[in-house]
C-alpha cells in the first residue's frame, strides 16, 4: 500500500512538474521600422486602419510612454536584445555594408536567455546587428533565421525607381542586398518589386514555426524591414489605404500581426502566448509622404525629441495582462530582456544591463512604478537628454531638424542643424509635444535631474561635454583574423 502511495505521489509530482514546463509562456516580438508613434489605429493614425493592432490592444495592454532604446536602427535593435543602452556595449548609429563590427559574443541576447531554458528561438527579418557570419543570429541564440542583414535601402540600387545604380556614384557601390537563410546567401534583393515580398515572406515564415514549434516553449523575433525606405508592399494591399504607400504598409504590417495572432490560435497557444508589438523608432519625416507620423511629439528619427523615441507598446497575453488596460507609466526596450527573464524564470547575465523588470505593469499593477528615468543617448555617445518622471531635461546638443520642406515619392528633403545652447525643461503630462520650455520656472527640478545627468556621463561618458567614455562602458564586438 505504501508503495502504491509513493507511486501515485511522484506521478503527481511529474505531472504537476511537466505542467509547470508547458506553462512556461511563448513569446512573440514584431518590432516595426521607422513606423512612428501616431502610425497605430488606437494610437490615432489616420489614413488607414490597424484592425489587428486595435484588436490586440482592446484585449491586451498599451503603453504611452514607452521608449526605444535610442532613435536609430542598429543602436535600437542592440538595446532591445540585450536590455543594455547601446552606448554601454559600443553600438551607435546604424551599421553600414563596410563596417566590419557587430554584437559582441560576450553580451547575453533574449534569444540566449530563453534557448538555455530549451525554448525553439527563431528571428524572421532585419537584423542590423553586424553581416558577418559571427555577428549573425544564428551565432546568437536562434536557432533559425531568414532576412536581411542590414537597412533595405543599403542595395547599390535606386531607391525610387529600383534601377541599379553605376558604380562609383555613392550608393552603386554598395553589394547587392542579400536575403539570408541560416547563415548563407538564399538570393539577392535586386527591384523595388523584391522589396515588396518582403512582409510577406517574414510573415509566412513566422506562421511555419509556430506550426512547428507549438508543442513545447519557443521565442519568435519578427523586425520587419518596412516601413524603412525603400517601401515595399505585395499586390493584397497596393492602393488600398488613404493615405498612400506608406499608409498601404502600415495595412499589410497589421494583417503580418493578424495572421500571426490567427496562427497562435489555431494551435491553441494564444493564451499562453505573450505577444509584444512596437517599433524601432521614430518616423523619418524628411521623406514626406513615404514617412509615418510621430502622433502630435516633436521631430522624428535619429533626435532625441519625443518624436524620436517615444514608440507605440502593445503587449497581448490573455493569461497573464487585463485586458483594455492602459498604462502611463515609463518603460523601455531595454526593460524587456529582464521582464521576460522574471516571467519565465530565465537567468540573466552578470553582466550589468540597463533594463528593469515591468512585469507588475503587464500584470496592472500601476501603482508599481519600477523605472525611473529614461536616458536620451544617441551619435556616437552623446547624451541629449533625461527624462525623470514627468519631466524631461534637454541638454545643449546639435541636431538635424525636419522643420523644412520634405521630400515626396522616395525622395529625401533635405534636413537642418539646430543647435540647442542651454538645458531646456518640458513638462511631459502637460506638454507631450515639447513645445513650451519651463526651465526658468523650475530651477529645483532641473537640479534635480542635473544629478541624473552627472552619474549617467560618470557611468557611459558624454561627448557633448568632452566625455568619451565612463567607467562602464563595454567594446563592440570586432571581426575576429
Amino acid at each position: 500500500m505504501k508503495n502504491l502511495i509513493l507511486l501515485l505521489a511522484l506521478f503527481t509530482l511529474t505531472k504537476y512538474v511537466q505542467a509547470k514546463q508547458t506553462t512556461r509562456p511563448n513569446v512573440v516580438i514584431v518590432f516595426i521600422d521607422d513606423e512612428g508613434y501616431g502610425d497605430v489605429g488606437c494610437y490615432g493614425a489616420t489614413g488607414f486602419e490597424t484592425p489587428h493592432l486595435d484588436e490586440m490592444a482592446s484585449k491586451g495592454m498599451r503603453f504611452t510612454n514607452f521608449y526605444s532604446a535610442q532613435p536609430v536602427c542598429s543602436a535600437s535593435r542592440a538595446g532591445l536584445l540585450t536590455g543594455c543602452y547601446p552606448n554601454r556595449i559600443g553600438f551607435s548609429g546604424a551599421l553600414f555594408p563596410h563596417h566590419k563590427i557587430g554584437i559582441n559574443g560576450e553580451e547575453l541576447t533574449i534569444a540566449e536567455m530563453f534557448k538555455e531554458q530549451g525554448y525553439a528561438t527563431a528571428c524572421f527579418g532585419k537584423w542590423h546587428l553586424g553581416w558577418q557570419k559571427e555577428f549573425l543570429p544564428l551565432q546568437h541564440g536562434f536557432d533559425e533565421y531568414v532576412g536581411v542583414p542590414y537597412s533595405n535601402d543599403m542595395w547599390p540600387n535606386s531607391n525610387v525607381t529600383g534601377e541599379r545604380l553605376p558604380v562609383g556614384n555613392g550608393r552603386g557601390d554598395y553589394p547587392e542586398l542579400p536575403l539570408i537563410r541560416g547563415n548563407e546567401v538564399a538570393e539577392t534583393i535586386t527591384s523595388l518589386a523584391d522589396q515588396d515580398k518582403l512582409t510577406t515572406i517574414y510573415t509566412e515564415e513566422a506562421i511555419d514555426f509556430i506550426d512547428r514549434n507549438a508543442s513545447s516553449p519557443f521565442f519568435l523575433y519578427v523586425p520587419h524591414t518596412m516601413g524603412h525606405i525603400p517601401l515595399g508592399v505585395s499586390e493584397k494591399f497596393r492602393g488600398k489605404s488613404e493615405q498612400g504607400l506608406y499608409g498601404d504598409v502600415m495595412m499589410e504590417i497589421d494583417w503580418s500581426v493578424g495572421q500571426i495572432m490567427d496562427a497562435l490560435e489555431k494551435n491553441q497557444v494564444e493564451d499562453n502566448t505573450i505577444f509584444i508589438f512596437t517599433t524601432d523608432n521614430g518616423p523619418w519625416l524628411n521623406f514626406g509622404n513615404h514617412a509615418g507620423s510621430a502622433g502630435g511629439l516633436r521631430e522624428g528619427k535619429t533626435t532625441s525629441w519625443e518624436g524620436g523615441q517615444r514608440v507605440p507598446f502593445i503587449i497581448h497575453w490573455p493569461n497573464g495582462v487585463p485586458a483594455g488596460r492602459v498604462c502611463h507609466r515609463l518603460a523601455c526596450a531595454v526593460d524587456l530582456l529582464p521582464t521576460l527573464a522574471a516571467l519565465s524564470n530565465g537567468t540573466l547575465s552578470k553582466r550589468k544591463i540597463d533594463g528593469v523588470d515591468i512585469s507588475a505593469l503587464f500584470e496592472g499593477d500601476f501603482t508599481s512604478d519600477p523605472r525611473q528615468t529614461i536616458l536620451y543617448y544617441h551619435g556616437k555617445n552623446h547624451l541629449n537628454g533625461v527624462r525623470k518622471g514627468n519631466w524631461k531635461l534637454v541638454l545643449p546638443h546639435t541636431y538635424r531638424s525636419y522643420d523644412t520642406q520634405p521630400g515626396n515619392d522616395g525622395h529625401g528633403g533635405k534636413r537642418i542643424a539646430v543647435e540647442i545652447k542651454e538645458p531646456e525643461l518640458y513638462n511631459m503630462m502637460r506638454d507631450p509635444g515639447e513645445q513650451y520650455n519651463v526651465a526658468a520656472y523650475y530651477p529645483d527640478k532641473m537640479a534635480e535631474i542635473m544629478e541624473v545627468v552627472e552619474e549617467a556621463r560618470q557611468m557611459l561618458g558624454d561627448l557633448n561635454v568632452g566625455i568619451e567614455k565612463g567607467s562602464e562602458n563595454r567594446t563592440i564586438g570586432t571581426l575576429q583574423d
